[in-house]
């Protein structure tokens, strides 16, 4: 199963018994999945079994989705309920004596909701299932276009993010080879800096030296963490192999890179490996920015 990008557009038509059906979907980033369906008048029965199509094929993403519906040459007249058309006049009409209210117009009346009914309306049961049916199968190729063009943006964001990790593997090899780190190393600094603190001529207290350099390279260890950076690199790529819904996991793994980045930083006792952190953290950064587009 591949890598998906949440971002994507997919487009399908067809016709039915002279009816022209078109949908687009588009797809961005979310958190969850979240469907926004615009369907034209008299088909709202079909959202649920559309937002169901969706979640079957999708996990993450706000998918926008548009239906529309021409029948070029079949409209028929609009119907008029006139018992709902004498309500609302009537209705009207009190607003108007009791508070003063604009009177109600002709034109401002028929544009309600229920006073004209579609032709759609009068269609029998069969050409209704039979419509539905062709719509719920455009949408089914719009979706896999969708899912096509989600699939192709996710293998690239797959390379790129190998190519992060490939960089946060090389720098932890940095600072895990960094002299600095060498007890003998930190030994010499720690003499350094004493010796400018006392009388050249006083002899140094080599057994007092030696003990505060071990507790100083047992703080500045990094050992932890460099191997729990290459736990995490090796856990990224696990997960990049394997494909599927992955954006959550690969995000707080982003989380866990950037604590041990950060821990690396602040152990450092030497500005090679400090730099070594920080351009450690620059590289997490860009790796999660690139995680929150994955499904």
């Amino acid at each position: 199963m591949g890598l998906q990008s949440m971002t994507g557009f997919g487009r399908a038509a067809t016709d039915h018994d002279g009816a022209a059906i078109a949908w687009e979907l588009k797809s961005v980033n979310g958190k969850g999945l979240e469907a926004r369906l615009r369907l034209p008048p008299g088909l709202e029965r079909l959202e649920q079994p559309v937002r169901q199509v969706i979640q079957k094929r999708f996990s993450r993403g706000n998918v926008q989705a548009g239906l529309t519906l021409s029948r070029a040459g079949l409209s028929a007249p609009p119907v008029v309920n006139e018992a709902f058309l004498k309500d609302v006049a009537g209705l009207a009409r009190r607003l108007q004596e009791q508070f003063g209210v604009a009177a109600a117009t002709a034109d401002g009346l028929l544009a309600l909701r229920g006073v004209l009914e579609t032709p759609d309306a009068a269609e029998d049961e069969e050409a209704r299932a039979a419509l539905d049916a062709a719509i719920l199968s455009a949408l089914d190729e719009a979706l896999a276009a969708l899912e096509a063009a989600r699939r192709e943006e996710g293998a690239a964001l797959g390379r790129v993010l190998l190519g992060h990790l490939d960089a946060i593997e090389a720098l932890t090899l940095r600072a895990e080879a960094d002299p600095s780190r060498e007890p003998a190393a930190i030994r010499a600094r720690l003499a350094e800096q004493v010796a400018l603190l006392l009388d050249a001529a006083q002899p140094l207290d080599e057994a007092r030296l030696h003990m505060e350099a071990a507790f100083l390279a047992t703080r500045a260890d990094i050992r932890e963490e460099i191997d729990r950076l290459k736990t995490h690199v090796a856990s990224g790529r696990a997960l990049l192999a394997a494909g599927g819904p992955v954006g959550r996991k690969l995000d707080f793994l982003s989380q866990e890179f950037n604590r041990e980045s950060n821990t690396l930083c602040s152990k450092s006792n030497a500005a090679a490996v400090t730099a070594i952190g920080l351009e450690l953290k620059a590289v997490v950064d860009q790796f999660r920015e690139q995680v929150q587009n994955l499904e």
